[in-house]
């Protein structure tokens, strides 16, 4: 099948599933106990909590993403922020989630969720197209992630995202993606209470394949803003652990 017939038939299969679950709810413990946060390479992450599993932003193994671990989990529930390769590979997921693609307002699980339509690149989406960023909370918290955004954020964006607990924010730059102080500008906007970095440049990239730079760019612009480094690609976050001053997190990827 197809990668459009199966997103297509995906979206389909999704809202019976959204229907059947509008009712449904979790304990008040589930919804506030925090959440796993595993970084799988670039903008991929998978984000465990509440009882649900939600995969954002599989890719294909190529240029940038050459070197990753193809991201083959299991997931409750897909998360793609555009059907390019590097953003939207779902051919290969096992199990059978149910995949979001377009901006909207949805439910699954007990966990509402909601897509917002930010361009892909600086010439008004005419090179790349739309890209969808997701809001959601999640065992307590809550959760932006930007996937592929290039363009500033508007008042009516910012009103819709809100300000997040974590900001999943990309930082490397290129045609399709914030560069280091186009990302700098968005933080300042959304003022996250925790910054993630995706889609920066890493040992992953095949060198002559890959335009983006190191998040070394992005952080060498946040003074004052105190890193924080994990020694693996997961991290825990709750309500606790989160400053009413904007950290980052970096998470170290396994190759």
């Amino acid at each position: 099948m197809k990668r459009r017939e199966l997103m297509g038939y995906a979206g389909a299969v999704l809202v019976a599933a959204l229907v059947a679950n509008l009712s449904s709810n979790l304990p008040v413990n589930a919804q506030s106990s925090g959440v796993s946060v595993q970084c799988l390479g670039h903008t991929c992450f998978l984000f465990t909590g509440g009882g649900v599993k939600i995969l954002v932003n599989p890719f294909r193994t190529v240029g940038c993403t050459a070197g990753y671990r193809p991201p083959k989990v299991a997931a409750d529930l897909v998360f793609i922020s555009s059907q390019l390769l590097d953003e939207g590979a779902v051919e290969d997921l096992p199990g059978n989630p149910k995949l979001i693609y377009e901006p909207g307002v949805y439910e699954f699980k007990g966990i509402k969720f909601q897509g917002i339509s930010i361009d892909h690149d600086r010439k008004g989406g005419k090179q790349f197209g739309k890209n969808t960023a997701w809001k959601w909370t999640q065992g307590g918290i809550n959760i932006v992630h930007l996937g592929g955004a290039a363009a500033p954020i508007s008042i009516e964006q910012k009103i819709l995202l809100g300000r997040p607990d974590v900001a999943f924010v990309p930082v490397g730059g290129s045609a399709k993606a914030y560069n280091a102080q186009e990302a700098k500008q968005v933080v300042g906007v959304l003022n996250p209470k925790l910054v993630i970095p995706t889609h920066y440049r890493t040992q992953a990239a095949e060198p002559a394949n890959c335009e983006i730079k190191p998040v070394d760019d992005f952080l060498n612009l946040m003074p004052g803003v105190n890193v924080k480094r994990s020694n693996g690609n997961t991290v825990a976050i709750n309500s606790k652990m989160l400053s009413e001053n904007t950290e980052i997190q970096i998470l170290s990827y396994r190759f």
